[in-house]
């Protein structure tokens, strides 16, 4: 039987990002992948690269899942992007509890710059108030690490305290958080924190420059591994291995300030 991840996320049109990375990463590691579109996000040359947002109706969003899950019955492991309004994360919310997934890894992607601030706020709220209770996992980078738990994040052991903070403030059963390229040394350490114990993912920093989709193919890969059935702490081995790639083999020389994931 075809193993099936899915993924409710926004779509990201340049491909480096979003529900793109998403299938791409599925794909790389086996899984067949299946998206419910929540947003379009386009990057606008106009605009010094800043979000042009545009949700997609709460209903077709209940459409797209309802699809999803009424084809393939086998899925029971899904990866929540990005969200981005209220009526988004209620409905989300909604099928989450009619599904009963094994498996909800949740990206947390907190304030997206075409928003309101005030819109925003109340967007980030909800997320955490109706889809964090249903997350087995959740990949925080530094500054929603910082947000969710409270703790200023500024170094690898400020990164444990979060971890575990989410962990015990939203009852978050695995918390990977993610320093990356952002904490200060050699390498770029993400934490895994199973309730018990701390387990850190390390590898050399690659370049100087931001690299889009590396959040997304992090977190979708620990969905694919889930998805088959591995652990949480192999999951994210192969998730680790998976991005460092990615981000080896990033699309460069864009006129972007960021550079591209690239899973092939």
């Amino acid at each position: 039987m075809v193993t099936v991840a899915v993924a409710i996320a926004g779509s990201e049109a340049t491909g480096g990002a979003g529900a793109q990375t998403d299938l791409k990463t599925f794909h790389s590691l086996g899984t067949f992948g299946a998206v419910a579109l929540t947003c379009i996000v386009s990057f606008d040359p106009k605009d010094n690269w800043n979000h042009l947002f545009v949700p997609v109706d709460a209903d077709v969003i209940r459409q797209q899942i309802d699809a999803i899950t009424g084809v393939h019955a086998n899925a029971d492991t899904v990866k929540i992007g990005m969200l981005g309004t209220v009526p988004t994360i209620e409905a989300v919310a909604e099928k989450l509890a009619e599904n009963e997934f094994a498996n909800v890894v949740v990206d947390p992607v907190l304030i997206c710059k075409g928003q309101e601030p005030g819109a925003a706020l109340d967007t980030d709220n909800a997320l955490k108030a109706k889809i964090l209770p249903f997350a087995t996992v959740v990949t925080p980078n530094v500054f929603e690490a910082s947000q969710l738990s409270g703790i200023e994040v500024t170094d690898l052991e400020t990164l444990k305290e979060a971890a575990k903070a989410i962990h015990e403030k939203l009852a978050v059963p695995y918390v990977v958080a993610k320093g990356g390229a952002v904490l200060p040394g050699e390498d770029a350490v993400d934490v895994l924190y199973d309730g018990t114990d701390f387990t850190e993912y390390r590898e050399k920093k690659i370049g100087d420059r931001y690299i889009s989709g590396a959040g997304c193919t992090l977190a979708a890969a620990i969905t694919a591994e889930l998805a088959k059935g591995a652990d949480i702490h192999a999951a994210v081995q192969v998730a680790k291995d998976t991005v460092t790639e990615a981000i080896r083999n990033r699309v460069t020389d864009l006129p972007t300030p960021f550079d591209e994931v690239y899973q092939g």
